[in-house]
């Protein structure tokens, strides 16, 4: 069977790696800065767009009210009283320079893995897709979650590490390395050569 990608784009959202998101400060836009994740996804995104392969973006939120965010969780700890990651509003949105083109679905999770609550595994069968291309922040959240439920529900899973970012490097190096045990590591140019 031949390999039939989709290009999923996680998390690139302003109040993850715009400076003015709320956890701008907490290493996040520092490290995708640094490891050019904004530049590499648009690349990724221009050359998936070229050769016909599906883009397809996920956003984490809640909706306002905060009625869907678990109060067990110690990761979205204090979400609600600062008001972060609200569904609807800028927080939200995909970065500008990263905008989904007209028809591009646009998923919203309130949990980690981006398979749980929604119809992204529906939408994967529907588009005959058999290999998932991860990119996104964090690296050792999103990503891993993604890449191991992929693998989980029998796609191939690709993560291009030159478009993923976590908190510091030594988080990146680590999921990274455990990202490798159920997908491959690769790049934009290994992926979606130009």
């Amino acid at each position: 069977m031949g390999r039939r990608p989709a290009l999923l784009i996680l998390d690139l959202i302003n109040e993850l790696i715009h400076p003015d998101g709320k956890y701008a400060g907490d290493g996040y836009f520092q490290q995708a800065t640094e490891r050019n994740v904004l530049e590499n996804a648009a690349t990724a995104i221009s050359r998936a767009r070229a050769a016909g392969i599906p883009v397809i973006y996920v956003v984490v939120g809640f909706s306002p009210g905060y009625a869907d965010l678990s109060d067990s969780s110690d990761l979205f700890e204090g979400v609600r009283e600062d008001k972060r990651l609200e569904l609807g509003t800028w927080a939200t949105e995909v970065h500008s320079s990263l905008a989904p083109a007209e028809g591009e679905p646009v998923i919203a999770k309130r949990r980690v893995n981006p398979f749980l609550g929604t119809h992204l595994d529906l939408l994967l069968r529907n588009l005959d897709v058999n290999t998932l291309l991860l990119t996104g922040v964090t690296t050792d959240l999103v990503v891993l979650s993604t890449a191991r439920e992929g693998h989980d529900r029998d796609y191939r899973v690709e993560v291009l590490e030159d478009v993923t970012a976590t908190a510091d490097d030594e988080l990146q190096q680590a999921a990274l390395k455990l990202i490798a045990r159920t997908a491959k590591v690769t790049t934009v140019d290994e992926a979606l050569p130009a």
